[in-house]
Order: structure tokens, then sequence, then C-alpha cells
């Protein structure tokens, strides 16, 4: 079976809450917003949508997770999940390098120690939703301190594990390798010639998955579809064919905060996902 969710682009606090409400009533199965260096606090929005919401599922699309402590980011996400009694759900990737994003000061640029980063940080942040206090790696070092099991006994996830979804660039060893140790991948294509993602291509990245018994991997495909049902269908289906666990209907593009954008978005919501 097939999920559907969506990623909000931006708008306040305020009217994401409510596009989160609408998402829903409408049948979508999951919400996600990005995180960035300065801008709406994800975590915060994801557990403002958790009291207000049931059912579906909330998480970042994703976190540059790097760039973060990694302590704090397991604290909020498990926050998350105990406010939304088991919903939660942690996409991290390395963090783009990009001019038109922001960065603190002390952003790591090097990709290969940010993909040590996010290795490191992945296990540091299970380790502490299993309920350890302490962590001695090549890259993070974290000791709980005197009483930490007491501080800590308030906060035990619901879900065991928290699902972390992985940016996995295919057909990439060493980026697919990450994906093995994860519970969902974030495809990131690199094709020859630069050519986009075919059905093809997905198709191959799950059977690289199934030949190493990961056959319980969610597999995401990101895109855009109309409002119209079957014409939404036609985009759908050869993903869904090919593996695809998870379909997230994106809308980049334009002022992302502006009330044209809104009203596209609150209009796409309201339609429903493409279900088959």
């Amino acid at each position: 079976m097939t999920n559907f969710g969506f990623i909000l682009p931006g708008g306040t606090p305020r009217q994401q809450i409510e596009h989160a409400v609408l998402a829903e009533q409408a049948g979508w199965d999951g919400i996600f917003v990005f995180e960035t260096a300065y801008g709406v606090d994800a975590w915060s929005l994801l557990s403002a949508m958790a009291a207000v919401t049931s059912r579906i599922r909330l998480g970042t699309m994703l976190t540059p997770l790097p760039w973060r402590r990694p302590w704090k980011l397991a604290s909020q996400v498990a926050t998350l999940d105990v406010i939304s009694e088991g919903r939660a759900v942690l996409g991290v990737g390395l963090g783009a390098v990009d001019p038109a994003l922001p960065r603190g000061g002390s952003d790591v640029i090097d990709r290969r120690q940010r993909a040590a980063m996010l290795d490191e940080g992945i296990d540091l942040i299970r380790e502490l939703w299993r309920g350890g206090t302490s962590f001695n790696g090549d890259q993070y070092t974290y000791q709980g301190g005197e009483g930490s099991e007491a501080i800590i006994g308030g906060l035990r996830p619901v879900q065991k594990p928290i699902p972390v979804w992985a940016v996995g660039a295919w057909p990439r060893p060493r980026s697919m390798n990450r994906i093995l140790r994860c519970d969902g991948v974030i495809p990131e294509y690199h094709l020859p010639d630069g050519r986009p993602a075919t059905p093809t291509d997905q198709r191959e990245l799950v059977a690289w998955l199934a030949e190493r018994g990961r056959t319980d991997i969610e597999v995401l495909h990101e895109g855009e579809t109309p409002a119209d049902r079957a014409a939404a269908l036609e985009t759908v289906t050869p993903w869904i064919e090919a593996g695809a666990t998870w379909w997230l209907e994106a809308r980049w593009g334009g002022d992302q905060h502006g009330p044209e954008k809104m009203r596209e978005i609150s209009a796409r919501l309201e339609a429903g996902p493409p279900r088959p």
C-alpha cells in the first residue's frame, strides 16, 4: 500500500497548522515541513500540528543533521512522538551547501566530514531513544551526567524505533549502505548525463535493497500532481508500480509564503491524494 504525504513549502506557523488539519480531513497520510538555519522552527510547528490532528504522520523533509546537535534533535523528535502518540518521522540528509539557504558560521562544508557526522548522528540519536546515557564516537561524544536517567525518565518515544528516513544517493554504494541502517530512503538520483530519474531507476534501487534483505524500507518519491484525480493517477501510478511506498506531493518555486501559494496549497490539499 502506498501512502501519500504533502511537503509544505512555507507559510506562517498558523497557516501551516491549518494546512495540517486540512490535510488530515482530506485523507492525506503525512505532512512534512523543511528545516533550515533560521525560519519557522520545524519541531515546534510539528508539535503544534500534533495537538490538533489525530492520524496523520508528522515529520521533516528534511533535517540537515550534521548542522544540528544530535542530542537536542533527539529530544525534539521524541517529544513530538509522545505528543502525537507515535506519529513522528525524522527525515535526514547531509545539508545542502546552497547560497540560497541560510547557514550558521559553524557549519561544516566538507562533504566527507558531513557524511561521517550524519552516520554517527543517527547512531547517537537512536542510542538516546533506547534509553542510553552515553556515546563515544569519532564525531560526537555525549555523557548524560549524574542523575541523567532520572532526567530522561519522562521522555520515552512511543514508537520503537521512531522511523529515520535518510537521503540515499543512487547508485552510489557508500551512500546507499547508510540506507541499510535506516527505515526509509529519500532517493537522490545521480544518473548518466544528469538525466531525470524514471520508474525503472527506482525499480533498480528497490531491487538493490531487496538483494540485501531490506524489503521493509520505505521508498519515497517526490513530485507534483494536478487536483484532477484521473490526471494525478497517470503521474503516480508508474512510481507506485515501481515500488514507491510514499508519494510526497511537493510544490516548490515562486513566493513560498505568499497568498497565491497558500491558496494553491489549500486547493491541492482539499482535492485529496491521488490514491488508486
